[in-house]
C-alpha cells in the first residue's frame, strides 16, 4: 500500500526538474585577486615597495579616457570641454601634448602606450592624507585648543594680559581670521575640482578645511575672549580689515589670490609658495608668537601655532611634492621651471609690498617682538629656502 493510499489527505510530490549549476555562471571563475584574502588594488603601481591605505582611496579614483574610461569622457561642459581638462593650468607634464586615441568601435580604445603622463598620476601626498585621516587630525587639533582656552579660562590667565596686547589681538589677531578664511574657501576650496588627478584634488581639498578650521578657531577664540576680557570688542576686527592701512596691503594679495584665471597650478602655488612664507608666516610667527609671552599671553601662541603647524608640516609638504617634479619633467622642465619663474616674478614684489605695509603693527604692543627688518630677513630666507627645494632661481625681487 502507497503513502497516498494509506493517507489520502497527504501531497503528492510533483516531479519538478531538479536545478543543476555549472560554472556557466558569472562569478564562477577564480581570479588571482578574488579571495575574500585580496585586500589590495593592483591597477596602479605604490610610489614604495607597498601600496598604502592612502593610495587605495584616492590613486585613480578620479576617471581618465587615458587610462581606463576607454569610451571617452561620458560627460562634458557647456563650452564642450569634457571631464578633467589639462588645460586648466599652464603647466605641462610629459605625455599631456600626446594625442587622444580615436575612439569608435573595433578600435580597441587604442590605447597609447607609456600613458599616464608623468608628474600628474605620479603625484601623492607625502601627508597621505584622506578624509578619515583628515576628520581625525582636525578633531585632535580642535580638542586640544579647546583644552588650552579652557584651561587659560579657569586659571584666571587673561587678566594678566597688557591694555595694548588686548587691543592687538582683538584687531590684528581677529583680522587674519579673514585671510585664512578667503584662502580656504575662494582659493583651495574653488580649484579643488581643477585638478588632473584625485591625488591632487584630495590635496586642495584637505588643504582648504584646514584653512576653514583655523579661520574657526580663531573665530571661537574672539567669541571667548569678549567673554572673558572687559572690553575686548570682539567686532574690532571687521574696522582693522576693512579700514586700517596696516591690513590694506595683505588684503590686496589676498583678494587678488581668488581672481586667478583659468590656472589652478597659479592660485596654488601663488597662496602657498608665495604669500604663506612672506606674509602668513611672517606675522603668526615672526610677530604674534614672539610678542605673546612678553605681553602675559601663553595662550595666543597656542592657537596661531596650529595652523603654522599646518601650514609647515603638511600644507607646504604637499605643495613641493607637487611643484617640484614638474620641473624635472623629462619633456616640459623648461616651460615649467620659466612658467614658475614669472608666477615668482609677479606675486614675490606684491608679497613683499603687503608685508612692509603691516611694519607698523611691530610697534603696537606693549613688549615688542624682534626687529621687523629681522623679522622679514627671516621670513625672506625661508622663502629661498623653498625656492631651492622647488629648483627655482630665488627672484631678485627678493632683495627689496
Amino acid at each position: 500500500m502507497t503513502t497516498t493510499e494509506s493517507n489520502p489527505s497527504a501531497p503528492t510530490e510533483r516531479s519538478v526538474p531538479k536545478p543543476v549549476f555549472t560554472d556557466a555562471e558569472a562569478g564562477a571563475k577564480e581570479f588571482p585577486d578574488s579571495s575574500p584574502a585580496a585586500r589590495r588594488y593592483n591597477y596602479f603601481t605604490p610610489a614604495k615597495r607597498k601600496q598604502t591605505h592612502y593610495e587605495d582611496v584616492t590613486v585613480e579614483v578620479q576617471p581618465d579616457p587615458r587610462h581606463y574610461l576607454s569610451q571617452g569622457w561620458i560627460y562634458g561642459f557647456a563650452d564642450g570641454s569634457r571631464g578633467y581638462p589639462l588645460h586648466w593650468t599652464k603647466l605641462k607634464a610629459w605625455g599631456v601634448d600626446e594625442p587622444e586615441p580615436p575612439r569608435g568601435v573595433g578600435t580597441g580604445s587604442m590605447h597609447v602606450q607609456n600613458w599616464p603622463a608623468h608628474g600628474w598620476h605620479e603625484f601623492r601626498d607625502p601627508n597621505e592624507e584622506w578624509e578619515q585621516s583628515l576628520y581625525r587630525y582636525n578633531a585632535n587639533v580642535v580638542r586640544q585648543l579647546t583644552q588650552n582656552v579652557d584651561n587659560a579660562r579657569n586659571a584666571k590667565a587673561f587678566d594678566l594680559w597688557t591694555p595694548n596686547w588686548i587691543r592687538f589681538v582683538e584687531r590684528n589677531v581677529g583680522a587674519w581670521m579673514h585671510i585664512e578664511h578667503i584662502l580656504g574657501l575662494y582659493v583651495f576650496a574653488a580649484n579643488e575640482r581643477s585638478g588632473p588627478t584625485n591625488m591632487h584634488n584630495t590635496a586642495m581639498a584637505v588643504n582648504s578645511t584646514r584653512k576653514i578650521r583655523f579661520a574657526q578657531d580663531l573665530a571661537l577664540y574672539n567669541l571667548t575672549l569678549t567673554e572673558e576680557i572687559d572690553g575686548f570688542d570682539g567686532t574690532a576686527h571687521l574696522e582693522a580689515w576693512n579700514s586700517d592701512a596696516e591690513w590694506q596691503g595683505a588684503r590686496k594679495v589676498c583678494e587678488a589670490l581668488t581672481a586667478v584665471q583659468d590656472d589652478w597650478g597659479e592660485a596654488i602655488f601663488a597662496a602657498n609658495v608665495v604669500f604663506e612664507p612672506l606674509v602668513g608666516e611672517l606675522f603668526r610667527s615672526n610677530l604674534v608668537m614672539q610678542s605673546a609671552a612678553g605681553n602675559g599671553d601663553f595662550v595666543t601662541p597656542t592657537v596661531m601655532g596650529a595652523g603654522e603647524f599646518d601650514y609647515a608640516q603638511r600644507d607646504l609638504r604637499w605643495t613641493i611634492a607637487c611643484f617640484g617634479p614638474l620641473n624635472e619633467d623629462r619633456e616640459f622642465a623648461d616651460h615649467n621651471r620659466q612658467l614658475m619663474q614669472g608666477w615668482l616674478s609677479h606675486w614675490v614684489p606684491q608679497a613683499l609690498e603687503a608685508a612692509r605695509t603691516m611694519q607698523p603693527m611691530w610697534s603696537q604692543a606693549d613688549h615688542k617682538p624682534p626687529r621687523f627688518e629681522d623679522a622679514l630677513d627671516r621670513a625672506k630666507n625661508r622663502f629661498a629656502g623653498i625656492c631651492r627645494d622647488l629648483n627655482l632661481d630665488t627672484p631678485e625681487e627678493l632683495k627689496q
